[in-house]
């Protein structure tokens, strides 16, 4: 049977792959959303890396030198009768030519959640592809008016006027980011409940402010039944295990930033709770492991 007769009979001509993934953790209904993928140069996984270095390790890992798909994860929870979305996605920005992500909004219409069901969200941080869902047109309107956004005081308050001075991103990010994230802070401003360190979002789903990748960058974690899942936002990227020094290019702190992810990676080592972060390739859940002075990513075999 040919690809395209498999299309055909399963209705989804754009869908070749999963772009949801459901798991418990406890009493707590947990989904994994691709909101599809992001092509980025590769520098922009380590910029402090040598140049060789960084090339052994993507040849390791039989991926190209130049640039590849980034994952863009969001996920949603129900717990005590909240629906909670955590990020939401890229949403649409045509100047920088990213057609493959934005998918949030879609996917959760094909899982069948209606957006008026959600009672919460929860931002990691303020960056466009992690808000931008919620500016896509006749989004808002969709939502509960009494919508509550959790996001860390310090996120807002950097955006304000945001210092773009140790990052390495590619032309034209900048601007696009500053741009979002202001017109989210305007077009949302009566939905935002800031909190400063740690905020209790629905039972056993807690809101933690990490720093680092940006001043107010959270990580949420999810504790039901003795199980437990922490989804890292843009605290760890994918070379971040056996790389955790590397700097990504779009860490507002660089040196905080390793130290965020190396106190994190140490935490989920220790305790063996799962893991889901925005841009581990999809649905990401797994565990971390020591491996030496650095890390090791162990995926979780899928649940049937």
């Amino acid at each position: 049977m040919s690809m395209a007769t498999i299309r055909e009979v399963r209705g989804e001509p754009d869908e070749l792959v999963p772009s949801r993934y459901a798991l418990r953790i406890g009493d707590i209904d947990v989904l994994v959303v691709s909101d599809g993928v992001l092509p980025l140069p590769t520098k922009m996984l380590a910029h402090n890396a040598d140049p060789a270095v960084r090339g052994a390790w993507l040849d390791e890992m039989f991926l190209p030198p130049d640039a590849f798909d980034w994952s863009l994860n969001v996920v949603m929870v129900r717990s005590g009768g909240q629906t909670i979305l955590i990020d939401a996605g890229l949403g649409l920005d045509p100047d920088l030519n990213l057609p493959r992500a934005g998918q949030t909004i879609r996917r959760l219409e094909s899982a069948g959640i209606d957006l008026g069901s959600v009672t919460d969200v929860v931002l990691t941080h303020m960056h466009m592809d992690h808000v931008g869902g919620l500016l896509v047109d006749g989004v808002k309107q969709r939502l509960r008016p009494d919508l509550r956004i959790h996001v860390a005081a310090d996120e807002v308050k950097f955006w304000e006027a945001p210092d773009f001075t140790r990052v390495s991103m590619p032309p034209g990010f900048p601007d696009a980011l500053r741009a979002t994230a202001k017109r989210f802070a305007i077009e949302y401003r009566n939905q935002l409940r800031l909190f400063d360190d740690e905020h209790v979002v629905a039972p056993g789903v807690v809101v933690r402010r990490t720093g680092g990748h940006t001043p107010g960058h959270s990580v949420v974690r999810m504790a039901s039944g003795g199980d437990g899942l922490t989804f890292a936002g843009d605290a760890v990227f994918a070379v971040g295990f056996e790389h955790p020094d590397w700097h990504n290019g779009f860490e507002h702190d660089p040196e905080e930033a390793v130290r965020v992810r190396r106190r994190l990676l140490t935490e989920l080592a220790a305790s063996g709770e799962q893991l889901v972060a925005t841009h581990l390739p999809f649905p990401s859940v797994g565990r971390v492991a020591v491996a030496g002075d650095a890390f090791r990513w162990v995926p979780a075999f899928w649940d049937y």
